[in-house]
């Protein structure tokens, strides 16, 4: 199982310390640097400097959402990324969800159908061919790369949660991205995203099953318990993640929030988060690296093969804090892995 790391989900970090953290997550053995999109700092900003700073250390997006880019652009950005890390790239992409929908002033409707053509154009457009697509979601025509691009092959991943997209992600990619799902769930995703590659003749085996885990490094539990609970909150708050949760068996909790949101806003819905719903979700309040380890450790057993870690910081340092992190969750990868 591979360990990764995510920088500035949440945005704290400054973008001038992501590169100096990304050469030390490289020399204590993380296998990739991941960034994802929403209305964070920009992560193709940041995967560049990463990549143009480390020669082992992969980057990755986690994810780019369709809804922000065109097929072509997401190509041409793909290929740079190819070219400029020499072969470090992986791609992570999303259907993204209602609210970045909005923020972008695009439909959100039909994601199966959208995903599916979306692909199969940035595929030809990474692969140098000149677009001639007229799908039912995206159109393409004339579009062709002023460049040869490497030939390597560039891995994509598929955000999915949900059994359709899971089936899709075995379809139609190399693999799944799962986040805010626990191990029970994640045995659930895993099922789905094998038998899609089963039903087009794909090895089920061969897929990359990546999973987040948010955790955070503090001198107390409850520091850190405190600092994750935020994320916690969002997640419970956010419409798109509603099913997910109550699948899980936190409906009760979810509603319960959801209510006290809508009464009295968000700091009275973090205050409801129970000990339940916080030890039953990829999050982890630690004092020690080995708590995380003892975490992960559940996931792999449930089938992953890619952990990526973001981390919530519980203070002000938060270069210093992800800096400790690092050091700290290298000792256990440097004697851990497998």
């Amino acid at each position: 199982m591979k360990i990764d790391i995510e920088f500035n989900s949440g945005a704290q970090l400054p973008m001038d310390a992501i590169p100096e953290l990304a050469r030390l997550a490289e020399e204590k053995g993380f296998d990739c640097a991941w960034g994802g999109e929403a209305n964070n700092k920009d992560p193709t900003v940041m995967l560049a400097a990463i990549a143009a700073v480390t020669k082992r250390l992969k980057i990755g997006s986690a994810v780019y959402h369709i809804l922000g880019r065109t097929p072509a652009t997401l190509a041409l950005q793909a290929v740079g990324f190819d070219e400029l890390s020499q072969g470090r790239f992986l791609l992570g992409i999303g259907v993204s969800n209602p609210t970045i929908a909005g923020w972008h002033g695009v439909p959100f409707d039909r994601p199966l159908g959208r995903i599916k053509e979306y692909l199969k154009i940035v595929r030809q457009a990474m692969a140098g061919e000149k677009l001639k697509f007229d799908g039912k979601y995206f159109q393409a025509q004339g579009f062709k790369m002023a460049f040869k691009p490497s030939g390597r092959k560039i891995p994509i991943y598929l955000a999915a949660f949900g059994p359709q997209m899971s089936r899709a992600a075995g379809r139609l990619t190399d693999g799944v991205l799962i986040n805010m799902a626990n191990p029970g769930e994640v045995r659930r995703i895993v099922g789905e995203v094998r038998s899609g590659a089963g039903e087009v003749g794909k090895d089920p085996e061969s897929l990359e099953i990546i999973c987040k885990i948010r955790c955070c490094l503090a001198p107390t539990y409850e520091r850190a318990r405190e600092a994750l609970g935020g994320v916690l909150t969002y997640y419970a708050l956010a419409d798109y993640y509603r099913d997910l949760l109550t699948r899980m068996g936190f409906g009760t909790e979810v509603e319960a929030m959801r209510a006290a949101w809508q009464a009295s806003g968000f700091q009275a819905a973090r205050a409801l988060i129970s000990d339940r719903l916080f030890e039953g979700l990829p999050v982890v309040a630690a004092t020690s690296a080995e708590v995380i380890w003892a975490k992960i450790k559940q996931y792999q057993e449930a089938g992953v093969t890619r952990v990526i870690l973001p981390y919530v910081p519980a203070s002000e340092d938060v270069a210093g804090e992800v800096r400790e992190f690092i050091s700290a969750a290298g000792r256990l990868i440097a004697g851990k892995t497998t």
